[in-house]
């Protein structure tokens, strides 16, 4: 089999409504142009994979990438990844691009063995919960309406994105803990809102509140300073999201002894390939590897992952929608077309709809 085309259609995608992730840090986009990859081969069979940043994404193909897909076999995902951290070294490629040509490749795979791309992995039909993962509301008392509606309709478990204010965020995460009780799982993410000493103060309180996890309360660009507060705190920290490198970054992540979970993904690790090389490394030092953020491509992952936990499922406003993704019990929907079932399953919206009808 061979890689006969190589094409990126763009797709208009209006603003989104507003939300934040904390103060100062806006989570909706403006209005933005998307795209689809379309890789064509000579078996008939078509690789789909959707970017957020389409012009960026058809820049690359058409000067980088193109080249390097046609005749190629599109089975060969691991030697056609590492030729993208080839390109790399001479473009510092934006990582969340590389992992669209790995999607749409397994997409093909799954499509060639008529699976959906969890089993071609090696996963179980099992069930897999998800979390709610709130964007941030305005006060305590929406934060704790916005619980009881998740729970309501069968969240297990809650996740809190709050202001960036480490003791009115501390307040808030003590208050939810006495709202739900003690056995609900809770975690929170600080989206990289603070320093060493905020940290700190936030962590004890989750410590005293019996949180799960302790996600990203700083950036990521110092690992001393995390492994600093891995030293002082006992709650579980959840790192290395949004760090380059994949599974090699990770690594040293995992050396530092600051890493009881680390994220992996599709968008940030470059792929399934990247997210797998993660994932498996994590296993390989008795850690998690939770997955970051809810789409198509992560409930395959989480479903292929032996230590992953959870699902994420974002919750973007009050009154609170269940994902489509997400059953009454709480648990994600397995998906069951071949590859990655994008033609079958729709998740992106309208905009992105219409354009995979043009691609199809």
């Amino acid at each position: 089999m061979q890689i006969t085309d190589v094409q990126v259609h763009l797709a208009p995608i209006p603003a989104q409504p507003p939300y934040r992730w904390r103060d100062g840090l806006p989570g909706a986009e403006p209005a933005l142009t998307g795209a689809w990859l379309r890789l064509e081969t000579d078996a008939g069979l078509v690789g789909l994979a959707p970017c957020l940043r389409g012009i960026i994404l058809q820049d690359l193909v058409e000067r980088r990438w193109k080249g390097e897909l046609m005749g190629r076999d599109p089975l060969e995902r691991e030697a056609l990844w590492h030729q993208m951290w080839e390109i790399d070294r001479i473009e510092s490629l934006p990582i969340y691009a590389q992992g669209t040509v790995d999607l749409a490749l397994w997409d093909i795979a799954g499509k060639a063995a008529g699976l959906p791309v969890w089993q071609l992995m090696g996963g179980s039909a099992r069930k897999v919960p998800a979390y709610a993962s709130t964007v941030t509301f305005d006060s305590t008392a929406e934060f704790l309406e916005v619980a009881d509606q998740c729970l309501k309709l069968g969240y297990p478990a809650i996740k809190l994105h709050a202001w960036g204010d480490a003791k009115r965020d501390a307040r808030l995460c003590l208050a939810l803990r006495d709202h739900v009780g003690p056995e609900v799982p809770l975690m929170y993410d600080g989206s990289a809102g603070f320093d060493l000493p905020g940290a700190l103060y936030l962590g004890r309180a989750l410590e005293e509140a019996n949180y799960l996890w302790f996600e990203e309360p700083m950036r990521e660009a110092s690992i001393g300073a995390y492994r600093r507060l891995g030293q002082e705190l006992e709650i579980p920290l959840l790192v290395a999201e949004v760090t380059g490198g994949a599974h090699w970054t990770a690594a040293d992540w995992i050396a530092s002894g600051c890493a009881s979970h680390v994220r992996t993904s599709t968008t940030f690790k470059a792929g399934f390939t990247g997210a797998l090389r993660v994932a498996h490394l994590a296993e390989a030092h008795h850690l998690r590897a939770e997955v970051h953020g809810g789409s198509l491509e992560h409930a395959h992952l989480c479903l292929a992952l032996r230590n992953n936990t959870y699902y994420e499922s974002l919750i973007r406003s009050n009154p609170v929608v269940r994902e489509a993704r997400v059953d009454e019990q709480g648990n994600i929907k397995i998906p069951t077309h071949p590859g990655i079932g994008y033609e079958a399953e729709w998740t992106h919206g309208p905009p992105w709809e219409a354009a995979l009808e043009r691609v199809k």
